[in-house]
This record gives C-alpha cells, sequence and structure tokens, in this order.
C-alpha cells in the first residue's frame, strides 16, 4: 500500500473525527436559565496522576529514540510515518494535546520571571528533552513525535514550493511569535502558544468555531504548502532549529556518495534541502556585504528594541487588568454594570481604584522593558537573516538544512543510491 493511500484513509478518519466533535458541540441546546434551571456546582477536575504523568515523559523518550533509530540508523521513512500516527493518537487525541513541548515554552518562560510560580517537572523536561535529542540528532521530535507536525504531514497531498524569499520573510514569523508568547508568559498575562493552538480543538472534540475553523484552514493550506504552522508559526521550532544546527548525527540524504540526480530535491516539501554552490570569483564583493551586514546588526537591535517599546500600549492591552483599569477609567459607571462580568468580579473582590490603576501601572511598565527586549531580538534575528544571505559555504553535493530540516525521511526514500547490505560488502572485500 503505497504512502499516498494510508495518509488518504488516515485523513479521512481524522475528518470523521472532527465532524464528531463538531457535532456534539451542535447537538445540545444551550439551557434556559429563566426557566428554573439551577446551576450545577462547578466540577474541578482531579489531577493526574503522578505516575501517568511520568508515563508520558517515558512515550515521549522512547518515541524520540525511536524516530531518531529509524532516520539515523534504519533509513526508513514508513517508520517514520508510522512514529508519527502513534503520537497523533496519543499526544493529540489520547492526552487532548496536553502536556505539549510547544506549550512548555510558556511554563519555563513562567518561571524565569516569577519566583512565586512553581514549574512541573514533567513540564521541564517535556521542554528539554527534545531540545537535547535535536543537539545529537536533529529534529526528530518534529519528524515523527509532535502532534502537531503529525496532522499536518497526513495531508500534504499536493505539496508546492514556495519561492525562496517568501519563505525567508514567513520565516520571520515564529521568532515572532516566540518572543510574544514569552513577553506574555512572563508578565502573567496569556499563555498565547496554548490558547491558539489551532489543533487542540480536533484533539479534545470541543473547540469553538472559530479555532476549528482556524485549524481547518490549516490543514486546508497544508495540503499544498506542506506543514504551514510548523514552518511559518511554531515557536518551539526556532529552538529546535538552533539545537539541530549544531547536531552532530544529523540524517543525511544519501548512504554513501551523491550522484546529484537532484531527486532529493524534488522531494522535498520544505525546501530544506541546500544545492551544491560552488564560488566563482565573487567573494571579495560578498564579503564587503558581510561585513556591513554585521556593523549594521546593533542598529537593527536598536530600531527593533525602540518598536517593541511604543507598542507596549497596545500590547498590554490584552492583560487584563489593564484593560479592566483602562476601561473603568474611561467609563466610571460601567463599575456598577452587573451584565459585566469583569467589572462585577473588581467590585467584588473589594479593591479600589487607586489600587488597580496602580497594578496596571506596573504591568504596562513590564511591557515596555519586556517590548524593548522583544524588539531588540527581532532586530538580531533580521540582521542574522541578512548576513545568513550573504555568507557563502561551499558544498558539493546535495544537503539537508540542519536548520530547517524536519527529519521527514522523505529525501532518503527519495534517493536511488542505497545502503549496502552486510552481504554486499562480504562479497565486495
Amino acid at each position: 500500500m503505497s504512502q499516498r493511500i494510508i495518509k488518504m484513509l488516515l485523513a479521512g478518519v481524522m475528518f470523521c473525527l472532527t465532524l464528531s466533535g463538531f457535532a456534539q458541540q451542535q447537538r445540545f441546546p444551550k439551557p434556559e436559565f429563566e426557566t428554573g434551571y439551577s446551576q450545577p456546582p462547578t466540577q474541578q477536575p482531579l489531577p493526574r496522576a503522578i505516575f501517568l504523568e511520568y508515563l508520558d515523559v517515558a512515550v515521549l523518550i522512547g518515541a524520540l529514540l525511536l524516530v531518531s533509530w529509524f532516520v539515523l540508523k534504519k533509513r526508513s521513512r514508513q517508520g517514520v510515518l508510522w512514529t508519527s500516527v502513534f503520537s497523533l493518537l496519543y499526544f493529540g487525541f489520547y492526552r487532548e494535546g496536553c502536556i505539549c513541548a510547544i506549550g512548555s515554552i510558556q511554563n519555563v518562560a513562567l518561571a524565569t520571571f516569577d519566583p512565586t510560580y512553581v514549574l512541573p517537572l514533567t513540564a521541564l523536561l517535556f521542554f528539554l528533552i527534545p531540545l537535547i535529542t535535536a543537539l545529537f540528532a536533529g529534529r526528530t521530535f518534529c519528524a515523527g513525535v509532535c502532534p502537531l507536525g503529525a496532522i499536518q504531514d497526513l495531508v500534504a497531498f499536493r505539496p508546492i514550493e514556495l519561492p525562496r524569499w517568501l519563505q525567508k520573510v514567513l520565516g520571520l514569523i515564529p521568532y515572532l511569535y516566540l518572543s510574544l508568547a514569552v513577553l506574555y508568559a512572563a508578565t502573567k498575562s496569556e499563555f498565547l502558544i496554548c490558547r491558539y493552538d489551532p489543533f487542540v480543538g480536533f484533539f479534545r472534540f470541543d473547540g469553538t468555531f472559530q479555532m476549528l475553523l482556524l485549524g481547518g484552514l490549516f490543514l486546508i493550506v497544508g495540503v499544498f504548502v506542506a506543514r504551514p504552522y510548523c514552518r511559518f508559526f511554531c515557536p518551539y521550532g526556532v529552538l529546535l532549529g538552533w539545537m539541530s544546527s549544531f547536531s552532530k548525527k544529523h540524517l543525511t540524504i544519501t548512504p554513501t556518495a551523491c550522484i546529484q540526480c537532484k531527486l532529493c530535491a524534488n522531494s522535498c516539501p520544505f525546501g530544506a534541502i541546500e544545492e551544491p554552490d560552488l564560488e566563482e570569483g565573487k567573494r571579495r564583493p560578498n564579503v564587503n556585504r558581510l561585513l556591513k551586514y554585521l556593523i549594521l546588526i546593533p542598529a537593527w537591535m536598536l530600531i527593533g528594541g525602540l518598536a517593541g517599546s511604543m507598542l507596549h500600549g497596545t500590547l498590554s492591552k490584552f492583560n487584563k487588568t489593564v484593560y479592566l483599569a483602562e476601561m473603568i477609567v474611561e467609563n466610571p459607571d460601567v463599575r456598577y454594570d452587573q451584565e459585566n462580568i469583569d467589572a462585577r468580579t473588581f467590585m467584588q473582590a473589594g479593591k479600589t481604584m487607586d489600587q488597580l490603576v496602580a497594578d496596571a501601572q506596573k504591568i504596562k511598565s513590564q511591557f515596555y522593558w519586556g517590548g524593548w527586549i522583544a524588539g531588540a531580538f527581532m532586530g538580531l534575528v533580521i540582521g542574522l537573516v541578512l548576513v545568513n544571505l550573504s555568507s557563502y559555504r561551499r558544498r558539493n553535493d546535495y544537503e539537508p538544512d540542519k536548520t530547517n530540516c524536519l527529519s521527514c525521511g522523505r529525501c532518503m526514500d527519495y534517493c536511488p543510491v542505497k545502503q549496502e547490505t552486510e552481504h554486499e560488502n562480504d562479497f565486495r572485500r
């Protein structure tokens, strides 16, 4: 059975499950509270047993080892694909997208800036283990362990290659998303990554219509642009890419000598294979341009920091304390509006307006300095991208781009050069 048929069957199953979840949303009418209905007491879910939390960590480690073995030793695309299906079922539909290595960024950021926050050990392990693995074996987490990547990989039926310049521009979005996610988590405003996870609604069968629509759009786009969320939004992919760029045991396209047939480059839906590049007498202009871009990096950081600080007022409005303070200052009568749940909660808490405004000012100050740091980070990223475009590294063969390669194994599958068996090696000797 070909991979395409397998993927079509799996995508069909996921589509049916998604429709089932959406249908459950529409099945029951909203209760009518005016007809004597009494609101039942709120039931808090019991905490997950500790041994089950460590079972998740064990499954994560096992899946990472298995995918790394398929990529580095067995060179099996089929093995990677089926492991990703298992990860989608376990971490996606069984664990309902939580716990998640991508979302653990926010736990780590909050624990870094708020000493009163107790970081769960399992969240820290989910944050660190894929990064450590990427340092040794590349982005095998993306290849077959991440449920968000798996659900997109199954619908990539007709991927097209985007122009390089467009990939570079869109590739800046994950850095921006990462800086905003850290900023909002550090200021205790919001866990952006979890709140706007486009696929968690599918996993839990209870997403809002807007989030189901967003996830559906990502999947539709993913039919033609492979893994759009992974490549152009995922903030954890930024960290994995940094680690993978230093990986020693990374996926190799061919097991022996490259015959430069270009099949691997045509098979990669992510544009993550670099072509052979031989320098042709343009060294001096390239060096001058590289030096110019290196000198401009501090300027980029200054511009970015200034822009980030100027946006702190707008960014801080998404914090509920700042939002409430500004709303009440502009319209004091809203405090007595029983329909406004935020104002009613504030009045019942017994806080004064002075305390509320002081808290809002403190948070806005945090956003001001956080905006400086986030903006400077984005300026640094833009400067380094320009430097990277001007740098030169000699390549004699087709090679995977360690930073952007997701280690899916498609290129290995298409490579006509096959690994010699032990019998063939003995015969050759």
